[in-house]
C-alpha cells in the first residue's frame, strides 16, 4: 500500500470509527440505564465477571486510571450490590472485588442484547466477509494490547 493510499485509508477510518462506536453504544445504553449504571461501571462488571475476584489495582490497570479513581466507581457498585468486597482469610489487608448475582444478571442481559445487535448488523454479510472482519479485528486488538 503506497503512502497516499494508507493516508486515505486512515482518513476514511478516522471518520467511521466514532460513528460506529457512538451508534453501538447508543444501542446498548437503554439496557445499561435500566439498572442506572454507567458505561464505565459496565466495563468493570464485565471485566470482573470474566476474571473472577480482582484487586482494585487490577481493575485500575484494566481501566487505565488510578486506584483512587476506580475506588469511587467500585464503591457505587458495592452500594448497589452489583459487586462485593472479599477479604483474604490469610491477610485481611488484601481486599478483592467479586461480582454478585445481581451484577452477573446485568452483564448477561447486556451481553445478550449486544449479541442480538451484532446478529442484526451482520446477518446479511457473507460468512467469508465475517471471518475476514473477525480476523482483522483480532489483529487490531492484539496490536493495541501489545502496544499498551
Amino acid at each position: 500500500m503506497d503512502k497516499s493510499r494508507i493516508f486515505e485509508f486512515a482518513d476514511e477510518l478516522n471518520q467511521m470509527i466514532p460513528v460506529i462506536h457512538k451508534e453501538m453504544i447508543r444501542r446498548q445504553i437503554d439496557e445499561i440505564h435500566k439498572d442506572k449504571i454507567t458505561f464505565q461501571q459496565l466495563l468493570i462488571l464485565e471485566f470482573i465477571e470474566r476474571a473472577g475476584q480482582l484487586k482494585m489495582s487490577e481493575i485500575a490497570g484494566f481501566m487505565d486510571v488510578s486506584t483512587a479513581a476506580v475506588t469511587g466507581i467500585v464503591e457505587r457498585l458495592v452500594r448497589e450490590k452489583y459487586v462485593e468486597r472479599v477479604y483474604d482469610k490469610r491477610d485481611r489487608r488484601v481486599i478483592r472485588i467479586r461480582i454478585t448475582p445481581k451484577g452477573s444478571q446485568i452483564v448477561t442481559r447486556v451481553s445478550e442484547q449486544r449479541r442480538s445487535m451484532v446478529i442484526r448488523l451482520f446477518h446479511k454479510v457473507s460468512d467469508v466477509d465475517r471471518a475476514s472482519y473477525l480476523r482483522i479485528i483480532k489483529q487490531i486488538r492484539d496490536t493495541l494490547l501489545k502496544q499498551h
